[in-house]
Parts: C-alpha cells; sequence; structure tokens
C-alpha cells in the first residue's frame, strides 16, 4: 500500500481495513492478525497500526479479547453499512464529476451502464 503523505497514515489504514472487511477480504467473525504482523505487512510503526485498530474497535469493526487476541465483527448489518458508505462516498465523486461536465442523470446512468458491461 502506497500512502499519501499528506493525511495521517492511521487513517489511511483503518480506511484500508474497513475495505477489506465490507469486500470479504477479511472475514466476519475471523481473528486479526496481530499488530506486530500488520505493522511488519504496511511498514509501519505498530502504535500507528494500534490507533487504526483502536478506531476499528470504536466503529464496532472490531473487538478485542485479552486472553484471545482482535476479531472482526460478526454484525454483517454493520459491515453492510459500512460497505454501502464506501458505495456513497464513491458516489458522491462521481455525481460531482457528472456535473461538472453538465451531464443529466440519465446521461450519466447510461455511460455508466455502457462502462460497466466494457470492463
Amino acid at each position: 500500500m502506497e500512502f499519501d503523505n499528506n493525511r495521517p497514515i492511521y487513517i489511511q489504514l483503518l480506511e484500508d481495513f474497513k475495505l477489506k472487511i465490507s469486500s470479504g477480504q477479511w472475514k466476519s467473525g475471523e481473528k486479526m492478525d496481530t499488530v506486530r504482523n500488520l505493522a511488519k505487512i504496511y511498514g509501519v510503526n505498530p502504535n500507528t497500526v494500534q490507533r487504526a485498530l483502536q478506531d476499528l474497535e470504536r466503529e464496532g469493526l472490531a473487538k478485542s479479547n485479552r486472553t484471545s487476541g482482535r476479531f472482526i465483527t460478526d454484525d454483517t448489518n454493520l459491515i453492510d453499512e459500512i460497505a454501502k458508505g464506501a458505495f456513497y462516498r464513491s458516489c458522491d465523486d462521481l455525481i460531482s464529476v457528472a456535473d461538472e461536465l453538465k451531464l443529466t442523470k440519465d446521461k450519466s446512468l447510461k455511460l455508466l451502464d455502457e462502462y460497466w458491461r466494457e470492463i
């Protein structure tokens, strides 16, 4: 993962963790990797990973158990909401660009449909 130097790394980690959870790459109820291993994987300080994980827990997407580690939430409704939120943020960007290009909703949806079929 390449980090944007203009944004806090822990926020970028948090976003990546949420993406991994909402996409199913990290499964509901699954035990998470340790802070040290995640720090090694991402090439960052363990304290930075810990801060991102604390925010993940605060949002209810992970739970920590002192004796057995940290686990992804098994609340699939919450995971779906996170995915929906990420999708909506992307839609906001798409709508902004369409607006700048003076495209109508219908024309924008037609172009999106055409593009989707191509990929």
